[in-house]
């Protein structure tokens, strides 16, 4: 049971109110995380208006799914890991099998492999990247702006994951738990 009120759209008020109605328009439903988020109108509408500027970059579909994938399973995020394997094949086109790839950080796609390298990087050393992982990336074909953008989704879904495992979110996906981390 979530340790925090999941906002009711239908009775939620003001800016909360506000903020769910942008979450159904943007994002076409308002799963648990988002009425979690509601909590705090003026987070969900910095997380709405990360997660809208991120789908309008340079970074595809499936490398945001892909990098999405290896945070919740490098986090042991059970909302976050259930959402993106649910969605990442009808938004992404992705296999089951590149979606497990992704759960380890790796990709059969050599630049979604080194993006995955990267975003793991980033994420398990705090922001500390070693100069042969970012000469890997940009080998891979990454530029500038693509290394930017691996950062930002990164940070994005560090947050959603911590937002979700500290208020312990109730799962409205079919439940898939991260490999190294047993069912609390």
């Amino acid at each position: 049971m979530s340790r925090m009120p999941l906002i009711d759209p239908a009775t939620a008020t003001g800016k909360a109110a506000e903020q769910l109605s942008a979450t159904q328009r943007t994002m076409g439903a308002t799963k648990n995380f988002a009425r979690a988020m509601a909590n705090s109108p003026s987070t969900l509408k910095g997380y709405l208006g990360l997660s809208t500027a991120l789908r309008e970059g340079v970074l595809p579909a499936g490398i945001r799914e892909r990098i999405a994938l290896a945070m919740a399973e490098l986090n042991g995020c059970r909302y976050c890991l259930s959402a993106h394997t649910q969605l990442a094949p009808a938004l992404a086109k992705l296999t089951e099998e590149e979606i497990e790839a992704a759960r380890r950080g790796t990709s059969a796609d050599p630049k979604a492999a080194a993006v995955l390298r990267l975003a793991v990087e980033i994420a398990e050393n705090r922001g500390r990247v070693g100069d042969d992982v970012l000469a890997d990336a940009r080998t891979a074909g990454l530029t500038d702006e693509e290394v930017v953008e691996v950062i930002a989704n990164v940070v994005q879904n560090i947050f959603t994951n911590y937002l979700n495992e500290a208020l312990d979110v109730d799962v409205d996906f079919p439940l898939v738990t991260p490999r190294d981390h047993a069912e609390v």
